[in-house]
């Protein structure tokens, strides 16, 4: 048996956005951006996604931070985070590849038309381009952890949810999530009151929409 020695951890979220919305009528699943963090505290998180909170068009690799940026205009957050057990030297693979990424950042950009190839079942490969999920089943797979035998540009945000490897630690509402770093969020809310005072607001837009 091969002995497990670190903890890898899967971040799955809905924010609630127009475009999550359209994407979620498409795929009919609850999840629709993965992340792969290193910590339970989701301290250390990594993704293809925004770059700028307001601006959904500029996107490519990123490390997010749930404490600010996206996350923080969408106070709604839902999310799901899984673990999943992996090798002293599965983790160090992992460690490199996400140091690859963060070296050669601007190289990398978001493989918008791969949504599409999801849809009709098709991957879509495009150079140095990825999507959320495709991204993290790609550092999976680089790292010499088989997890499917589909393409990675086949790999949706509810594939991780329903794969056996991973187990479940919490669902519900991120900012309500037991792990994470209370003293952040209130400095975080103390620091921007423009950004808490939008988010407000557009969660009472959004359930005048409701």
């Amino acid at each position: 048996m091969k002995k497990k020695g670190k903890t890898i951890y899967i971040l799955l979220t809905d924010t609630g956005t127009f475009l999550n919305r359209v994407i979620k009528w498409f795929t009919q699943a609850p999840y629709n951006h993965a992340s792969i963090a290193f910590d339970e505290q989701l301290e250390e998180i990594y993704s293809f996604g925004r770059k700028q909170p307001r601006n959904p068009l500029i996107a490519g690799f990123v490390k997010e931070d749930v404490y600010s940026g996206t996350y923080r205009y969408f106070q709604n957050t839902r999310c799901l985070i899984l673990k999943i057990e992996v090798s002293e030297m599965e983790y160090e693979r992992i460690r490199q590849i996400i140091d690859y990424f963060k070296q050669n950042k601007d190289q990398f950009s978001y493989n918008l038309i791969g949504l599409l190839g999801v849809l009709f079942h098709y991957p879509i490969s495009k150079k140095n381009s990825y999507f959320c999920s495709q991204f993290v089943a790609e550092v999976f797979k680089r790292s010499r952890i088989h997890l499917w035998e589909r393409p990675t540009g086949l790999i949706t945000p509810n594939d991780f949810l329903l794969h056996h490897a991973f187990e479940i630690m919490y669902e519900g509402r991120l900012y309500d999530y037991p792990h994470l770093n209370r003293k952040r969020l209130h400095e975080a809310e103390e620091d921007n009151p423009i950004i808490m005072y939008a988010a407000n607001l557009l969660k009472k837009l959004l359930l005048l929409n409701e």
